[in-house]
């Protein structure tokens, strides 16, 4: 779709990742009112939006190890399913990792609908499609998910809302699937052109934390050069901070050469209409 857009309101710019399940109300309602602005300037706009879960999943996925799963030897028709070693005596048991599980879905949960809030107050229809009761994952990557919903939504002028969530695995058993694994299953799928990384940094910087050095594009084989210096995110975040956003991305507009990636930061006020509407801020990705 050429007028189809992915955006992602990170863990980090819509939560306070350093103290644990504390949303930044009035950073959403910023986002939610300047999302509102530009679909009643451009109602051609076909918008899907995707949270992280910041301070609210990240925690308690960290206590309970729920992204690396614990991979079950029989399958639930029967079948074999995993070479994985079953956890050893001492470590965490089937028990604590299922409720630790369920810990991880209530927290993810919680903040969807404080998105979704702040999205109905804004008059923005939004609805919120739950990875955990619609996807089937194997080792961390999506497998199974009917798009019906979501497409039925984009297709009425509703915006579809997917987010950071727990979600069975045929190999582990369970884990967690980003914003990022999502939209890598989605545009697949649904070929948007383009998808918008908002966070808190102003872009990609090649010597991080220092942040003398931003980068305004990258490429797949710009990349090896800049790696090193990306770094991780500095709270708690299981999916792998910065650095594993930039491979993911990098992967997907070299598959689909016509996407393109931005990151950039959306604390200042009205730069996320700004980029919505087509300008250039913070780093681009995109394939060479």
């Amino acid at each position: 779709m050429d007028n189809l857009i992915f955006l992602k309101l990170g863990g980090s710019l819509i939560t306070d990742k350093e103290r644990p399940r504390t949303p930044r109300v009035d950073v959403l309602s910023s986002l939610c009112r300047q999302i509102a602005d530009v679909i009643e300037r451009d109602p051609n706009l076909i918008l899907l939006i995707g949270h992280g879960s910041g301070s609210f999943g990240h925690v308690a996925a960290k206590k309970y190890k729920t992204r690396a799963g614990f991979p079950p030897l029989i399958s639930p028709e029967g079948g074999r399913t995993s070479s994985f070693p079953q956890r050893g005596k001492g470590r965490m048991g089937a028990g604590a990792y299922w409720h630790g599980f369920t810990e991880v879905w209530h927290e993810a949960r919680e903040l969807n609908k404080i998105v979704l809030d702040s999205l109905r107050l804004a008059k923005i229809p939004a609805i919120a499609i739950s990875p955990s009761s619609s996807v089937i994952a194997n080792d961390g990557k999506v497998v199974e998910w009917n798009l019906a919903q979501i497409k039925y939504a984009l297709s009425n002028g509703i915006v579809p809302v997917v987010y950071g969530d727990v979600v069975f695995d045929e190999m582990r058993g369970g884990t967690i699937l980003s914003t990022e694994d999502l939209f890598m299953h989605l545009a697949q799928k649904l070929r948007p052109a383009r998808i918008l990384l908002a966070g808190v940094e102003d872009g990609i910087y090649a010597d991080f934390p220092v942040r003398k050095h931003k980068v305004t594009r990258v490429s797949p084989a710009s990349y090896p050069k800049i790696s090193a210096g990306i770094g991780k995110s500095h709270a708690t975040d299981v999916t792998g901070g910065m650095s594993s956003k930039v491979r993911q991305m990098l992967a997907l507009v070299e598959d689909i050469t016509e996407v393109t990636v931005q990151i950039f930061s959306g604390r200042a006020d009205g730069d996320l209409e700004r980029v919505l509407l087509g300008e250039n801020l913070g780093t681009l990705l995109e394939c060479d």
